[in-house]
């Protein structure tokens, strides 16, 4: 089953092999790279493995991750927003990055409260987690538009900073 996601003004929908260059622009933005994290995209090449080795591997491993989204009016991708599962342990967590030209138009949030909906009505888990950094504002305040709350800071494994860890129950 291909996921489609509608809201007011965008489409959300899983990334193709396609989306190469789009990933490469997106994980190379230096914001990207301080607030989410460098994940070694260097070339086209890097690019094209981890969209389809952690991207696309997600939706058929945990039946939902990160999602491509666009404009209703335009195919051109702006950012991305979905579910990761970091572990067995813990609930999904709520992740996004957008391109700068489409940061601050509330189509962040817009996309993020998508999902929330759509995974309590899928039933998806009954509470959602976001890890952020913490000095990562603009982020820390779209989560909590959308209802999370700040739990802790905490060092998760394999990084070398702190994040803050929010949540949300969906029941």
């Amino acid at each position: 089953m291909t996921f489609k996601l509608a809201t007011e003004r965008l489409h959300l929908s899983e990334l193709l092999d396609s989306d190469v260059q789009f990933v490469y622009d997106l994980f190379t933005d230096p914001d990207c790279i301080r607030f989410v994290g460098d994940r070694g995209i260097n070339n086209l090449f890097d690019a094209k493995e981890y969209l389809q080795d952690r991207l696309i591997a997600s939706y058929i491993k945990h039946g939902f991750g990160l999602y491509k989204v666009a404009l209703k009016t335009s195919s051109e991708p702006m950012g991305i927003c979905g579910l990761v599962k970091r572990d067995e342990t813990n609930p999904p967590d709520i992740g996004f990055a957008f391109l700068p030209e489409f940061r601050a138009g509330g189509y962040c949030t817009e996309a993020a409260q998508s999902i929330l909906t759509w995974a309590k009505t899928n039933q998806i888990s009954d509470e959602i987690l976001a890890y952020t950094n913490p000095d990562n504002f603009a982020s820390i305040r779209v989560l909590e538009k959308i209802g999370l709350q700040k739990q802790k800071i905490t060092t998760l494994t394999g990084q070398d900073h702190e994040s803050l860890v929010m949540s949300i129950h969906l029941n």
